[in-house]
């Protein structure tokens, strides 16, 4: 499909291009056990991904001080980059993600990524799964407030000089959703990461898949009908 006009695909990183959540849980695990808490719950830790990483923590743990929560998102990356726990190097791109990811490059669509992770562990995921190249454009959480502030997004889309009824986010969580309302984009849901179809489609999402085959033609009814 040749494109006359610039569409920009955005897409989430953790949940939605990487399984990270084993690593995930066991540097959260980790960072509780560090201030001399039990690990939290899986469930709250998922609920709570996508968000900047304090506020998450505060979250999950509101009767304690501030200083407490960037204790612990600090341990949380310690553990990630210094300590180096098994879990968090084994990360895996969901299945046909690389495949596809290069047919929407191939097809002239305008690839970018918009994520809650920082610029150091989004460059080493990318290394490490071989999809460096593939993004025109690529916003952390050392780019801007967090999800689901749209900054990011609106940022991702100035850069490139797309509009943002021209753009899709796709994400695996509300608050990838909620960051492309809030920008005035498109959203697709993707009910391989950490939150539900139900909540993703409450949020705002057009529509969610279930394999990752399915984004291209996704994308090509919303374009085109």
């Amino acid at each position: 499909m040749a494109l006359s006009t610039l569409r920009f695909v955005v897409f989430d990183c953790d949940g939605t291009l990487v399984d990270s959540q084993y690593g995930i849980f066991a540097a959260m695990a980790f960072a509780f056990e560090q201030a001399g808490l039990p690990a939290p719950a899986r469930a709250d830790v998922t609920a709570q991904v996508g968000l900047p990483l304090e506020e998450g923590v505060a979250n999950m743990l509101p009767g304690e001080s501030a200083d407490l929560h960037r204790k612990i998102g600090h341990d949380f990356h310690a553990a990630i980059y210094e300590h180096k726990l098994p879990a968090t190097r084994q990360a895996r791109l969901f299945p046909h993600c690389r495949k596809i990811l290069h047919t929407l490059n191939d097809e002239g669509y305008v690839l970018g990524i918009a994520t809650g992770m920082g610029r150091r562990g989004l460059e080493r995921t990318l290394g490490e799964q071989d999809l460096e190249g593939l993004f025109t454009v690529t916003k952390t959480a050392d780019d801007g407030p967090g999800k689901p502030n749209p900054a990011i997004l609106q940022d991702a889309i100035a850069e490139v000089g797309a509009d943002p009824k021209d753009t899709v986010m796709i994400g695996d969580t509300v608050f990838d959703i909620q960051t492309a309302v809030n920008a005035r984009t498109l959203a697709i849901g993707v009910d391989w990461g950490y939150h539900g179809t139900d909540a993703l489609k409450r949020a705002g999402a057009r529509m969610v898949v279930s394999d990752f085959r399915e984004i291209p033609d996704c994308l090509e009814k919303i374009w085109v009908g």
